[in-house]
């Protein structure tokens, strides 16, 4: 068996490099869809409504497949799920792809939607599990960098998919392509994820502390410690859930109708409302890349304080600001949102035993704000305007404020072994 105090730090390194490809290749697959969006609705001529309803196949598969993540996790390991993750969201690719190119059908699509979504559902659980084992055992904070890869992935897919749509290159190839290289990628990679004995070591010693405390908690006739209950059933855990439901929110709602808003609010030409989108996702990244030293340095909860309060204020300069002002705006709101998500995750899983269930619970009620944000924000578009709709963002994450607490951070101390000192040549 290894030791979490044996491992070689060089071991864990290695395993910190293999989670950011495999998160850098989660990007590069959600893009891969995503930038063919566009060409799937004009090739089954659908209308906004047809699309909607069509994409939420997608939504729904990721909704079904994570709350069975942890499980399928402690039996099998992070990397097998990952794996069968990814063949799934092969399958879906390849689904879809035929049903745009070929049968010209919107169930086929579904189908597909459907299958990717259950795939890069499990695959996200599992490979925040890997990234937060890799961060508790190295003792600082990763977990935003791991989710700046994912969105430079997504930046390089995309690029990549306009440049298939300018070509017209059929959805079939591209994306049956795109998905082959990224599972060989990723099969590659994963090669050099933390041994599957030490993620059953760190559970069992975690569960035999939680067990003697509960013993302890008990009196000297506690006798059987009692079971554990779901990981539905914690405060904790839904609140940390809650947290990242907002973070995804705040987040999310930029992805789906920030251009909009520039568009159709500020009056601006569709270029400048993309060239507004690039800005917020340029500085989350950015906001994701800069906060891991934050975190370490000033602790999760303040900095969320701190963060969660730009969003407030980047979204309220897009709204009320002028044209510059929103621009303005838009990178600070990236800034806002950078952390919310990667330290709910990182939350979830301070306790080892646990994490694969609570892990699970967070990541889908997270996942929620992605099903319900896009039409709630369209319901308040057709009363208000988009840009004023934007106002949902600010209240959502002044309100965040009052629960912040449950994600404060145990006491964490690096448990690897320091690397050898180099031998002097003889």
């Amino acid at each position: 068996m290894t030791s979490p105090a044996a491992l070689p730090r060089e071991r864990v390194v290695s395993a910190r490099s293999a989670v950011f490809i495999v998160f850098a290749l989660a990007g590069v697959a959600f893009a891969s869809w995503a930038s063919r969006i566009a060409d799937a609705k004009a090739g089954l001529d659908l209308s906004a409504g047809q699309l909607g309803a069509t994409l939420f196949a997608m939504s729904a598969g990721s909704m079904l497949a994570m709350p069975s993540t942890g499980r399928i996790v402690n039996r099998f390991g992070i990397a097998p799920a990952i794996r069968v993750g990814m063949i799934i969201g092969v399958a879906g690719f390849a689904v879809v792809g035929a049903g745009v190119d070929l049968a010209e059908s919107r169930l086929v699509v579904g189908i597909g939607l459907f299958l990717i979504g259950s795939g890069i559902g499990v695959w996200d659980v599992a490979m925040n599990l890997e990234g937060a084992s890799v961060e508790r055992l190295l003792g600082q904070t990763i977990m935003p960098k791991f989710h700046a890869a994912f969105s430079g992935g997504t930046v390089a897919s995309a690029l990549v998919g306009s440049a298939m749509s300018w070509a017209s290159v059929p959805l079939l190839p591209h994306l049956l392509g795109s998905a082959l290289i990224v599972t060989v990628v990723g099969f590659w990679a994963m090669r050099s994820f933390l041994p599957r004995d030490l993620e059953e070591q760190e559970a069992a010693a975690s569960d035999s502390a939680s067990t003697a405390a509960a013993q302890v908690s008990g009196g000297a006739g506690g006798g059987v410690a009692p079971k554990a209950r779901s990981a539905w059933l914690e405060p904790r855990t839904l609140l940390i859930g809650l947290v990242t439901l907002v973070a995804a929110f705040t987040e999310g709602t930029a992805n789906d109708w920030l251009a909009v808003a520039f568009v159709e609010g500020h009056e601006l030409p569709a270029w400048a409302g993309v060239l507004a989108f690039a800005t917020f996702l340029s500085f989350m990244t950015l906001g994701r890349l800069l906060g891991t030293r934050w975190l370490d340095t000033y602790g999760r909860v303040p900095v969320l304080r701190a963060t969660f309060a730009l969003a407030v204020v980047g979204s309220v300069l897009v709204i009320f600001g002028n044209a510059w002002m929103a621009f303005l705006g838009a990178a600070i709101w990236g800034v806002g949102v950078s952390l919310g998500f990667p330290v709910g995750m990182s939350a979830s899983a301070d306790d080892p035993a646990r994490a694969g269930a609570r892990m699970s619970v967070v990541a889908t009620i997270g996942y929620l704000a992605f099903i319900a944000g896009p039409p709630a924000l369209g319901f308040l578009g057709d009363h208000v305007g988009v840009l004023r709709s934007l106002l949902a963002v600010g209240t959502m994450a002044l309100l965040v404020q009052v629960i912040l607490e449950s994600v404060r951070e145990p006491t964490r101390d690096a448990t690897t072994a320091a690397p050898a000192p180099a031998r002097e040549a003889s």
